[in-house]
């Protein structure tokens, strides 16, 4: 037995086949639902398993998940890696042009579509040179456009397909080597497949099998511990799943033998139901965008809800800010909050210490691999000096079809394949790490180096701002200046760029204070809550 998730994943079931792995409440507040166990999670995973390898997929084929969240979406993953077949997300926000282009990007062969992204899928299909593969989930809106199989491409319906499949086991053996491939959009550019060998996923992104504690030092141990341990807890990745981390934590969850709750869609006040009905133990989030909802909930429609059971709401992918955390654990003063700081590039990099805020940066406690390193020479910086962060060990092999940019990012050193993150930072003489800042998103103005993060967490400490970016907008004098595009919440008084300077001065040096500033209904955001900056920047321009 090898780091294969798949291999890991069927271990796990064969010491607890009969206990709940998923449950899925398929229409949020209607009460309809489906539940599995590790065993019938397993069976309806071999079926689309067999299924594709029926059809002439063949290991190392890339596979796209254009789907919302869902008992199909884990279980066309789990089938793929069954098969040796390589899982590619594909973002369901994309439109034609983004479509076509990540499906010739990633190699697609196959993909496994929501019905409702019909027209999407047939309008970049034709864009498309070795896609012959359909497979769609539910009913196609009546007026949407037809995909009838041809000659060159095939269309299943899932339950189709399900159907087809066995639900045994039956395949060959697999590697610790077999890829995942997880597309990420950053903040600009067009996507990237970050190329994981399973074994390097396994300890970089899943912890080893164990997030508190030590690793598992042969594959074997998982189930071991998994058959010596009990049941009881309940993961609820919010966030859609095509985003890498809702389905680490779904996979996370699995290694420990514990349950996975799904929604199709993030709805605030039907998360806090199924929390309380469900007795959910670990919710993650992505920041602010999500957490504040929940927190509006709690103070309305939603006011003493039962969250006893929940221990822990974490968040990756954009942070909770200080102001946020405070007013929720003001409602709910027993769950731990965790800012967890990672990336598709390096899995895990380490968690936000207590005192992070406006006053003193966004801080981390990283892991023994990670570092501040001088992105030219590759060498640790010394205390205080801006480096980027860097993570050995456990990495990607690079970028899907971009050797440039692999180059660019994976590096070797001392016998070591290393990856170097976008991510500028300082490290003090006690190791904690403070985060900068994106490099990419850096606003130089008048030689100053000001990164929005900082001022944003700044802005969304003032009681009014409900949500709030910042980005550079050119200026004859300076180059740049700092610009910020604030939602203010609902109900509150209106504010002027000269209250917005006041609140700021006291938290920031001078030139880091937004000298312009836009007010909108509503912040842009992805759907796990990541921030858009090419939009704040058009918005921010356009005054």
């Amino acid at each position: 037995m090898e780091y294969n998730l798949a291999d890991l994943f069927e271990s796990v079931v064969d010491v607890v086949p009969g206990r709940e792995a998923l449950v899925y409440i398929d229409h949020p507040g209607t009460g309809a639902e489906r539940r599995l166990t590790y065993a019938e999670l397993d069976a309806v995973a071999n079926r689309v398993a067999h299924h594709l390898i029926d059809s002439g997929l063949t290991p190392g084929e890339h596979l796209g998940l254009h789907l919302y969240n869902g008992v199909e979406y884990l279980q066309t993953v789990l089938g793929c890696l069954k098969a040796r077949l390589v899982p590619v997300n594909v973002n369901y926000r994309y439109v034609e042009e983004e479509l076509a282009y990540l499906y010739r990007d990633a190699d697609l062969a196959a993909l496994v579509f929501d019905a409702e992204f019909t027209e999407r899928v047939a309008a970049a299909l034709p864009r498309t040179e070795r896609l012959r593969h359909l497979v769609r989930v539910g009913e196609p809106p009546t007026d949407a456009p037809s995909l009838d199989a041809t000659d060159a491409i095939d269309v299943v319906a899932f339950a189709d397909a399900e159907a087809s499949g066995s639900p045994e086991r039956g395949f060959g053996p697999r590697s610790a080597d077999d890829l995942f491939i997880i597309y990420t959009g950053g903040t600009t550019g067009m996507p990237k497949g970050v190329m994981w060998r399973q074994e390097d996923l396994f300890f970089a992104g899943l912890f080893g099998g164990e997030p508190a504690g030590e690793p598992v030092k042969r594959p074997e141990e998982l189930a071991e511990r998994v058959a010596a341990g009990g049941s009881g807890l309940t993961f609820f990745p919010t966030p859609p799943l095509m985003h890498g981390t809702s389905t680490l934590t779904s996979f996370i969850a699995f290694n420990y033998g514990q349950r996975v709750a799904l929604h199709r869609k993030y709805v605030p006040e039907e998360v806090l139901r199924t929390i309380e009905r469900e007795k959910v133990s670990s919710v993650s989030l992505v920041g602010d965008a999500m957490l504040r909802p929940l927190i509006d909930a709690l103070r309305g429609p939603l006011r003493g809800t039962d969250l006893s059971s929940l221990f822990s709401v974490s968040s990756s992918g954009a942070i909770m800010s200080e102001t946020v955390r405070a007013q929720f654990q003001e409602l709910v003063p027993h769950v731990l909050l965790l800012n967890n700081f990672g990336s598709s590039e390096s899995g895990s990099n380490g968690r936000a210490t207590d005192d992070s805020g406006p006053r003193r940066g966004f801080r981390l406690e990283v892991n023994d691999r990670t570092r501040v390193v001088d992105p030219a020479t590759h060498e640790p910086v010394p205390v205080g000096v801006p480096g980027r962060l860097a993570q050995r060990g456990h990495v990607p092999l690079g970028y899907y079809n971009d050797p440039a940019k692999t180059a660019e990012t994976f590096f070797q050193k001392g016998g070591e394949r290393w990856v170097l993150l976008g991510d500028m930072a300082t490290v003090d003489e006690n190791g904690v790490v403070t985060v900068l800042g994106r490099g990419s998103q850096c606003i130089n103005t008048g030689g100053e180096k000001v990164y929005p993060e900082e001022v944003e967490q700044a802005l969304k400490s003032h009681p009014d701002v409900y949500d709030a970016l910042v980005a550079g907008v050119p200026d004859e004098r300076w180059g740049s200046r700092v610009a910020a595009v604030i939602q203010l919440r609902g109900g509150a008084p209106s504010l002027d760029l000269e209250a917005v300077q006041a609140h700021c001065r006291a938290l920031l040096a001078g030139y880091k204070i937004p000298r312009a500033v836009v007010f909108t209904d509503h912040i842009e955001r992805s759907p796990s809550g990541k921030a858009d900056y090419r939009w704040a920047k058009a918005v921010a321009a356009r005054g």
